[in-house]
């Protein structure tokens, strides 16, 4: 079923919503949030939290396209998981955001998921970064892949991913600068 009609089936409070959108983005909504939980069970539970959110929130929302929509619903869940638990443990999750902190600031106190100014820019900035570099780089910072594992997955050394990376940070403060973030 395409996107659109799962999206009217939301509007007219079918519940056949639910089932058709777990159909499609089930596996990808799990993906992302074992990923960044590394848990089965609570990925599993990520997955569930993501339709009761959809639920909630198709309408008012009427998203075009479906999939980034569920995933960052996904992501913010896996997210907020992480920072309920938020114990002792650094791990990649705390490791990328580490990384990033030095190119992104927190905009005159709004929440910086949520400034439409930054998401405009994040886009534009991804935009121009050749096809390898993008991958590479969401992969770091959205699926918070380690290096060795996008290393693995792109063939390429560790170091040269590193280094790849370094330089999208440098060119992301850059171009942040140029759109009037501070730093």
């Amino acid at each position: 079923m395409d996107d659109k009609r799962i999206v009217e089936l939301f509007l007219a409070r079918a519940e056949s919503a639910i089932s058709e959108v777990a159909k499609k983005y089930g596996r990808y909504c799990r993906y992302i949030a074992l990923r960044l939980l590394g848990n089965d069970q609570d990925a599993e539970e990520v997955e569930n939290d993501t339709y009761v959110k959809l639920w909630q929130s198709i309408p008012p929302n009427e998203p075009d396209p479906l999939k980034p929509y569920v995933g960052r619903i996904a992501r913010n869940i896996a997210l907020n998981r992480i920072e309920e638990r938020s114990a002792q443990k650094r791990g990649e999750v705390a490791l990328v955001i580490e990384e990033l902190s030095e190119c992104l600031s927190d905009p005159a106190g709004e929440e910086l998921g949520e400034s439409f100014a930054l998401r405009e820019a994040l886009d534009s900035f991804l935009a121009s970064l050749d096809e390898k570099t993008r991958i590479v780089f969401m992969q770091r910072y959205f699926y918070t892949c380690t290096v060795r594992e996008i290393a693995v997955a792109r063939g390429l050394k560790e170091s040269a991913v590193t280094m790849l990376l370094f330089r999208a940070r440098q060119k992301l403060r850059e171009h942040l600068h140029k759109e009037g973030f501070e730093l």
